[in-house]
């Protein structure tokens, strides 16, 4: 029963994946592209979790962290940009 969830829950990230990249493919500026460019992370983060979580190797726990620091980090740096900061 919580192998179907957990497949249930990796098909719903994919169409969550899917529906953000047409958001960021066809935004109709940098800040709607930066959104979608966070949305995409943080969608992909859970994606990690999931198959952490399915494939049972927790080491993909630790990737969800570093990758969840570095998004934010990027996030800050191109919102900084676009605001003129730097």
């Amino acid at each position: 029963m919580a192998e179907v969830l957990f497949y249930t829950a990796g098909f719903i990230v994919l169409l969550a994946m899917i529906t953000a990249s047409i958001r960021f493919f066809r935004g109709p500026d940098s800040v709607n592209r930066v959104l979608a460019f966070d949305v995409l992370t943080i969608i992909s983060i859970s994606l990690i979790t999931v198959i952490a979580h399915i494939t049972g190797r927790l080491i993909y726990l630790d990737v969800a962290i570093v990758y969840g620091l570095l998004s934010f980090l990027g996030v800050v740096t191109i919102s900084k940009y676009l605001d003129g900061g730097l």
